[in-house]
């Protein structure tokens, strides 16, 4: 009988353990943000989605080397030696067209790596961090500026550079026989 009681005594003194956390959070003022309206603000490194300033881009591929789930796609077209480029904001000359620029936000890990070992700093974490999709597809962001027509026109002049380079005979070198 001593046991039965016990236990009647022990389910009372639980039961009020937990309501004395409940009521310690049902008198206290709440915090509601209205997330539509209002955002919070997040923190200075936080990892969010990725920007490319396609202007500043020299075409190197560090950016998908250091990336480790491949989620960076880049190809590059070598520009002829009539073409300037023009140079990027860190005075880096530009030396490649880049046609194709992706990075498939599905895969990607947020992770930031793509980031630092970018010499021109062109590659950059924003602070959108609402970006879902209804269709896997449009989680592929495009970054390069070139049209189809850009694409082929560039195509053209460095196969005709190569072609011209190939044609030509090598100069002949003045070493002395001794």
């Amino acid at each position: 009988m001593g046991r039965y009681f016990k236990n009647i005594f022990d389910a009372v003194r639980t039961i009020l353990i937990g309501m004395r956390i409940t009521a310690r959070h049902l008198f206290t003022p709440s915090v509601t943000i209205q997330y539509p309206d209002v955002k919070l603000k997040l923190p200075a490194r936080a990892r969010n989605r990725l920007y490319v300033n396609m202007d500043d881009c020299i075409g190197c591929d560090q950016c998908s080397m250091a990336c480790p789930v491949n989620c960076i796609t880049i190809e590059t077209i070598k520009s002829t030696s009539d073409v300037d480029l023009g140079v990027t904001s860190v005075g880096s000359k530009k030396r490649l067209y880049v046609p194709v620029f992706d990075i498939d936000i599905a895969k990607c890990c947020y992770c930031g790596l793509c980031v630092y070992p970018c010499p021109t700093e062109c590659i950059k974490m924003t602070e959108v961090f609402e970006f879902s999709e209804y269709e896997r597809e449009n989680l592929i962001y495009n970054f390069a500026t070139m049209t189809p027509a850009e694409v082929d026109d560039a195509k053209r002049k460095l196969a005709a550079s190569e072609s011209t380079a190939a044609t030509k005979p090598a100069p002949a070198s003045r070493g002395t026989n001794s």
